[in-house]
């Protein structure tokens, strides 16, 4: 039988395991994909964990995991955009991390055949919430900008959209992660005690926009560098954003498969990488979570499907 990720009760990785699901079948309007890689996401800790049982509570067994790349295994009727063994990139909460995800046809994107299984998975994701922070901010190349956790999953992609619009970047995080910042194009300040100081000294100009993936202080050092709340979003500090005003832009307003197809074409074309910090096969979800949870990743930890599933014809007959 099929494999998925389910936990049944709040708690740390220990609660996550590996289950046998029935295979989906696809109804009208819906697509059954063949998962190759899902992504795995800091949010998905606090959901799991119980942090946000008021706003998104479980439904116990609960599914996990949101983005994901795969075939298309088999199509329900009225669906005629895809086909069984096209390759597409997915979001579905709560379900991609999973040996078969069911969608609607219209939550589905194209994967160029050029583009690697891993980094197609969290296009849907953290590609799609730096292009959404990106694009809200307008930056330009008259823009300065501050990346916090510059190497993490969005940061990383954040730092080379902004770099694309030829905006000045600077990018926080440990002094081991800064050749990877310098590779993709930011200038590197080390994190923690003293930030301010260390980014005035970095610029010869005034920082114009500050995007926030780490909390902990960095829009109030946001807010002292001279930032106007209009150009400061965050991702990471939801008592800023009620308390200064700022921005909270992300992944639900970049949430098409138009701007997914975008993102991979810009990755095929050499524009735009989507790192990989570590691959994991489904089976050991809990040592990806661990490690995830260290929050010292460069780039993103993908999960991949240990089975080969050929695409098949079936459809749901109409009721």
């Amino acid at each position: 039988m099929p494999k998925a990720i389910r936990f049944s009760r709040y708690g740390g990785p220990d609660v996550l395991e590996v289950v046998d699901v029935d295979r989906p079948t696809p109804g009208p309007g819906e697509v059954v994909v063949a998962v190759e890689a899902a992504a795995i996401n800091p949010g998905e800790i606090s959901i799991r964990e119980g942090a946000f049982a008021d706003m998104w509570p479980a439904h116990f067994p609960e599914g996990q995991g949101n983005d994901y790349a795969g075939v298309v295994h088999a199509v329900g009727p009225g669906v005629e955009a895809f086909r069984p063994g096209d390759q597409v990139m997915g979001f579905q909460p709560r379900a991609a991390q999973a040996e078969f995800v069911r969608t609607g046809a219209d939550r589905l994107a194209r994967k160029p055949t050029a583009l690697g299984w891993p980094q197609a998975a969290v296009i849907p994701g953290v590609g799609a919430t730096a292009y959404a922070e990106v694009e809200a901010l307008g930056l330009s190349e008259a823009d300065t900008v501050v990346v916090s956790a510059g190497a993490g999953g969005v940061g990383s992609i954040a730092v080379q959209l902004a770099r694309l619009r030829g905006a000045t970047v600077l990018a926080t995080g440990s002094v081991s992660s800064f050749p990877f910042l310098e590779s993709l194009g930011a200038i590197p300040i080390e994190y923690g005690d003293g930030l301010t100081e260390r980014i005035r000294k970095a610029v010869s100009g005034s920082v114009t926009a500050y995007l926030d993936h780490f909390g902990r202080g960095n829009v109030v050092t946001a807010l002292d560098l001279g930032v106007p709340p209009s150009r400061i979003n965050t991702l990471a500090d939801g008592t800023a954003v009620a308390r200064y005003g700022v921005r909270t832009i992300g992944q639900a307003e970049a949430d098409t498969p138009e701007v997914w197809e975008q993102l991979a074409a810009m990755a095929v074309a050499g524009n735009l990488v989507f790192p990989i910090d570590s691959i994991y096969p489904l089976t050991d979800v809990r040592s990806a979570y661990n490690k995830l949870a260290k929050r010292h990743t460069r780039g993103k930890i993908v999960l991949t499907m240990s089975r080969a599933v050929q695409p098949t014809l079936a459809v749901t007959p109409p009721p």
